[in-house]
């Protein structure tokens, strides 16, 4: 068995349920599940009717690299999103189809990553668990870079030392962030490419919460944006993951891309073809529509505005709530530690929330997710307005 292995630790849900198993919840009270990331809005119809008018493409072999139209489909999407020159991102050599950017992000550090020059891979901290589990497999140490309240649940990366930028691979970022929403500007992003380029590191950017944002007429930049405000039509070190999950309420479609430095994606497409992970033809066809359409995203957009607003009304008389610039999450300070009031929480109110300490790990002397709490809104406005009822019964028994 690979050595590995069993470095890697449980993962939040794991533990969240191990928390609650000898909990026993009212049964008058219906349970509202706001731990877990997973949209639950409706998928558009003409997603779903793109996959069973195409049922036929499930018997052939799909290509790793996608085919031409939805790559074009892709890049046309990235263009226009991201404000890109015409003609600076190809179909051809920039992008690749992915199902979905978890499984994209973990495959992308075991193509990258030299594990005999005892490197590291950075991240966020708190961090998309998938993170520390692809360094770890890759053979990397994990190197966690602690976002707090004092910086806006940004990293200060000018305090990062030069022996640890020199050792660093690859470096994960997320923008807007899990589970904080906060979004990197345009000008961190040149800091942190310039970074890269003094000390040989690529940028993962995950931008699965891309599209979700609180401020319609300002839309959170993307690394591939950064690049081409610098004149880096090269797109050099710099790699962004998008995924259809969030954007149309598509999870389970496993639909997402990778894009950016043309030498990076050849060398990732040529560990793919090995990795057996090609996207069915179906799928593909019902991708290209969804990239194809803005008008479900923004209604989308509007709905989590909604239930934040309500949420936050609700909710902010007993405790600090503030709405993020982006994502679907609540990062919420909590009076007691973290675990004690999720697990009182579910067993007096039947309302599961996800433990800040769940998603980081201790560094620099803290856990950077101590006394917080996770509350993803993505169940109906009425769910969520009936947990943030439930959360202030609860807060008065503290």
């Amino acid at each position: 068995m690979n050595p590995d292995l069993q470095n890697l630790q449980p993962y939040p849900f794991e533990k969240l349920a191990a928390l609650k198993a000898d909990c026993h919840p009212p049964s008058s009270l219906e349970h509202i599940a706001l731990s877990i990331g997973e949209p639950k809005h409706l998928t558009p119809g003409f997603i779903t009717d793109a996959i069973t008018s195409n049922l036929d493409g499930f018997n052939r072999y799909p290509v790793t690299r996608g085919t031409d139209q939805l790559r074009h489909a892709i890049v046309s999407w990235l263009t226009k999103r991201f404000k890109l020159p015409e003609n600076t991102l190809h179909a051809d050599k920039h992008v690749l189809p992915v199902n979905g950017t978890r499984e994209a992000l973990f495959s992308f550090a075991q193509s990258v990553i030299d594990r005999t020059l005892n490197p590291t891979v950075m991240m966020p901290n708190p961090f998309y668990q998938i993170y520390e589990g692809a360094a770890i497999l890759a053979g990397a140490e994990p190197f966690y870079l602690n976002t707090l309240a004092s910086n806006q649940f940004l990293i200060d990366y000018q305090s990062v030392s030069e022996a640890d930028w020199q050792r660093c691979q690859l470096l994960y970022i997320c923008t807007p962030g899990n589970p904080s929403g906060a979004v990197m500007s345009e000008e961190d992003m040149h800091n942190l490419i310039a970074l890269a380029d003094k000390y040989n590191f690529i940028i993962a950017s995950d931008e699965c919460y891309s599209e979700l944002y609180a401020d319609e007429d300002n839309p959170p930049a993307g690394l591939l944006q950064a690049c081409s405000s610098m004149g880096r039509d090269d797109f050099s070190r710099c790699i962004v993951f998008h995924s259809l999950s969030k954007r149309s309420n598509a999870p389970g479609l496993r639909s997402g891309f990778v894009a950016g430095d043309a030498d990076i994606i050849k060398k990732f497409l040529l560990y793919r073809t090995y990795h057996g992970c090609a996207m069915p033809l179906p799928v593909q066809i019902a991708s290209i529509e969804a990239w194809q359409d803005e008008e479900h995203v923004i209604s989308n957009r509007e709905l989590y505005r909604e239930k934040f607003r309500c949420v936050q009304q609700l909710l902010s008389p007993v405790m600090s709530v503030e709405i993020p610039p982006g994502a679907f999450y609540l990062w919420i300070k909590t009076p007691i530690d973290d675990t004690e009031f999720a697990r009182r929480l579910f067993e007096q109110q039947n309302v599961t929330v996800l433990p800040g300490s769940y998603l980081s790990r201790e560094a620099d002397g803290i856990n950077p997710g101590s006394h917080r709490i996770r509350v993803a809104l993505v169940a109906d406005k009425q769910e969520c307005v009936s947990a943030a009822e439930r959360i202030m019964q609860f807060l008065e028994t503290l």
